[in-house]
């Protein structure tokens, strides 16, 4: 209500303000005053009794920011903009200090290793005398867990892998010499020489793979001449050997 009434009381003519019987005290600016005020005509009455005939008139203005009402709520929130290009990769940071060291774990558990190995020998001289022989030994160089039986001449898979064998024999003079490597009950590799007045040493070698159970062993094969390898008790002439390269598990 403070505001329309000061609108009506600016609003009045200068020579009605004593009509209302105001009383006279001097006047207080409250409002922006035009400026610079405007100069009075050259012919402008004055009163000698009026003490404002001299003041300069002056043109009132109001001030809107007190009119200015409250705040209003918020808005509904407006979309998202669309996402604007991918800035240049900035600079490598600093490096950080280096941590603390950690604690040892525990130990592990050891890792199995399978391990097979063999290496047989004869040293008494053999005649073939049925047309197929197994080659039996009578000295154990190396038997690991005694996976090789001397008496059948036979080695038993046990650790299932790749293996390396090995056979050694001295021929005969004038005899023919023919061995056969054989995995159960199939021919692996063939160790030959024909017969000659000079024996000499033969060997064969191969790698082979076995399963579990497999039986490894030589076979001595007679066609129709006499097929025979040499030996002596004080030297070891008839070698078979082999060992386990590399077991399946690491395969």
């Amino acid at each position: 209500m403070v505001a329309p009434a000061l609108l009506l009381l600016l609003a009045l003519p200068a020579g009605a303000w004593r009509g209302l019987g105001l009383p006279r005290r001097p006047c207080v600016q409250c409002c922006h005053p035009a400026w610079p005020p405007a100069a009075p005509g050259p012919g402008a009455h004055m009163s000698d009794g009026d003490a404002w005939a001299g003041l300069p008139r002056l043109r009132p203005t109001i001030d809107i920011s007190i009119l200015k009402g409250e705040k209003g709520e918020a808005g509904v929130r407006g979309r998202s903009g669309r996402s604007g290009k991918e800035g240049p990769p900035g600079s490598r940071g600093l490096r950080g200090r280096k941590g603390q060291k950690g604690q040892a774990g525990l130990p592990g558990a050891q890792c199995p290793r399978a391990y097979a190995a063999f290496s047989v020998g004869r040293r008494e001289g053999l005649h073939s005398a049925d047309a197929l022989q197994a080659v039996t030994f009578d000295t154990e160089l190396v038997n690991l867990d005694g996976a090789f039986d001397l008496a059948s001449g036979r080695f038993f898979c046990t650790a299932p892998g790749v293996y390396f064998l090995s056979l050694n024999v001295h021929t005969w003079n004038y005899k023919e010499t023919y061995l056969h490597i054989m995995r159960n009950a199939r021919a692996a590799a063939v160790l030959y020489a024909q017969p000659s007045e000079r024996s000499v040493m033969q060997a064969q070698s191969l790698l082979l793979p076995l399963a579990a159970g497999d039986a490894v062993w030589v076979r001595m094969f007679q066609r129709d001449r006499d097929n025979a390898i040499f030996g002596e008790s004080g030297d070891l002439y008839i070698t078979f050997s082999g060992h386990l390269v590399k077991p399946d598990a690491e395969l």
